[in-house]
């Protein structure tokens, strides 16, 4: 299978990445390792994580799809062989979060417990913390790099000025840079990514992982009618896509997805992978019916004229 690497550094990955905030809520222990396995014996390495995940769900506090996966690679000694990626920032109590040195010190010694390793390949900041200096967050980062606790950090969700002005200050400080992006961005969701952050990404040779890269399932042709939005937990999110501009982006998969004996999902993700700065989109199942069909989109290959067409369906 094909890896590319993230960013600028020596870490490779497969062309999808496993988003773990199914671990701990729709997918409990036992079917969060049966997923994982599934996908590491299918030749893919790298899961993301944060946190947070899942402190939304009543009962849970955050940390509970670290604790998964760190019990998994435990289970399973797989340790050398899985790309583990987390993020911290987002809010877990009102004395846990932002992203400031002092901060990420703490937050990072709790997400190695709960992972059960004694490094994170990458470290990203999962929210922009403008209360913070951007100088005080890569600091904090670069002590944590040397201190062989992170080998790489990320970032997710900052404009294209705040990263742009982030990796100058690296540059400038000698500190740690990113190497990767996390943005939302899909066939339906592109003008915030396109429009500045993919610019400075190519230019300053970043890695790209989606998140949303599915457009919270409407890019699977599941949501056909209101009927069919009303039954989702997503519903809030989906009703979004259900216009005009929406309904010519499924047409148009439709269409491609019988060109190429694939399906809506399929495509969708093989869009994305088609995107010369993307270096792998995340994707989240919680059965393996599901999971299948993901994985498949990394053998989908579009024709050039589907890449047109489905850039000219999806056009704001």
């Amino acid at each position: 299978m094909n890896k590319k690497n993230l960013g600028r550094s020596d870490i490779k990955i497969a062309p999808i990445v496993f988003g773990g905030n199914v671990f701990g809520w729709t997918a409990n222990e036992a079917r969060s390792f049966e997923l994982l396995d599934a996908f590491v014996a299918n030749g893919f390495n790298c899961i993301d994580t944060a946190d947070v995940y899942s402190a939304w769900i009543p009962g849970n506090k955050g940390g509970e799809s670290e604790t998964i996966i760190g019990k998994w690679m435990k289970a399973r000694g797989n340790r050398d062989k899985v790309v583990i990626a987390t993020k911290f920032g987002a809010e877990l109590s009102p004395d846990k979060k932002g992203t400031s040195k002092a901060y990420a010190v703490k937050a990072v010694e709790d997400s190695l417990r709960r992972l059960q390793t004694d490094y994170i390949d990458l470290y990203q900041t999962h929210m922009d913390d403008e209360t913070n200096p951007l100088e005080d967050t890569l600091e904090g980062l670069d002590t944590l790099v040397k201190s062989g606790k992170v080998r790489i950090i990320g970032a997710s969700n900052l404009t294209a000025d705040r990263l742009s002005e982030s990796l100058k200050i690296s540059d400038k400080k000698h500190l740690a840079r990113y190497q990767t992006l996390q943005p939302e961005y899909n066939l339906y969701d592109r003008q915030g990514y396109e429009a500045e952050l993919e610019t400075v990404c190519r230019e300053q040779g970043l890695g790209v992982i989606t998140y949303f890269s599915l457009a919270s399932g409407f890019l699977s042709g599941k949501y056909r009618t209101d009927k069919d939005v009303e039954s989702s937990s997503r519903a809030r999110k989906v009703k979004n896509y259900m216009n005009p501009r929406g309904q010519r982006i499924l047409t148009a998969l439709d269409i491609i997805s019988k060109e190429h004996n694939a399906t809506p999902t399929q495509v969708s993700l093989a869009w994305l992978m088609s995107r010369p700065s993307v270096t792998a989109p995340i994707v989240s199942a919680t059965n393996l019916e599901q999971l299948k069909d993901l994985m498949k989109s990394a053998d989908l290959k579009l024709k050039p004229e589907a890449i047109e067409d489905l850039n000219d369906a999806s056009a704001e």
